[in-house]
């Protein structure tokens, strides 16, 4: 009666109901006419007959979010729908729930504790820590101007450093950047890790502490002089060769932001 569909954590598929009686549930006696066209925009055809257990993890996500679409709801709430796949799958399926949503027109709402599902699958994110909405934008602007420390390390990777504001400029170990409104004093600056440079230099001031590949990138941990004073450093493709031990020189090749401490 209100027009919200629902789809959940688990799916929910009722294991004695093939595909079309899993997406005819959400009609009732409605016409199959519908429920054909939602099979057809969810890409399930040919597998009408086949029960749950026959069908692959992303094959039964479709089928849950076939039957949450067919009575034509207003709104969609979609409750971590993905935590049961596995990672790889969870990025093919993602991308399409996102064209499904968006075929159907549908405004949804879609709950995660992954950033990277958050940020790719949303076109508003809302930021929520202890019961409250901290940050409401667009993915990218909250992932470039988060609002505090705590929102921007729930979004991703990310390193905040010891900074002083004089005259409008904030000075950090990595130079100086615009400190915006922030008054005289202690700060924080605010330095995704795809923003620092890196080379090797052996009279460099950085020192290699761990580094993580990934083959499209991969994430090295620096030491600024001293075991706590560490910057995240993001290189995409090939990169440097580095190895723990090596000397190396950062700069600021991005962005940065001045947080109050």
């Amino acid at each position: 009666r209100r027009r919200v569909g629902f789809v959940f954590q688990d799916l929910a598929l009722f294991p004695h109901l093939d595909v079309w009686g899993n997406v005819a549930f959400g009609l009732g006696n409605g016409s199959t006419e519908r429920v054909e066209e939602m099979i057809t925009l969810a890409r399930l055809q040919g597998l009408e007959r086949r029960m749950p257990h026959e069908l692959s993890g992303g094959q039964q996500q479709r089928v849950a979010l076939a039957r949450c679409l067919v009575p034509g709801p207003d709104l969609v709430l979609l409750d971590e729908p993905f935590s049961n796949l596995d990672r790889l799958l969870r990025a093919a399926v993602r991308a399409e729930v996102r064209e499904l949503l968006r075929t159907a027109g549908v405004t949804s709402v879609f709950v995660t504790h992954d950033n990277e599902e958050a940020l790719s699958i949303a076109d508003h994110v809302a930021v929520m820590l202890d019961g409250r909405i901290r940050q409401v934008g667009t993915p990218s602007s909250i992932y470039a101007e988060p609002v505090d420390g705590e929102v921007a390390e729930l979004l991703g990777e990310t390193n905040l450093l010891a900074g002083s504001v004089r005259g409008g400029r904030a000075t950090m170990p990595l130079g100086e950047v615009s400190a915006g409104r922030l008054p005289d004093g202690p700060c924080l600056v605010l330095i995704r890790p795809e923003d620092i440079g890196i080379e090797r230099d052996r009279d460099g001031s950085g020192l290699v502490v761990d580094v993580e590949y990934f083959g499209h990138d991969q994430l090295i941990r620096c030491s600024l002089g001293s075991p706590e004073q560490q910057v995240v450093v993001r290189v995409v493709g090939a990169g440097p060769r580095l190895a723990a031990g090596d000397r190396v020189r950062l700069r600021l090749v991005g962005s940065a932001q001045a947080l109050p401490a």
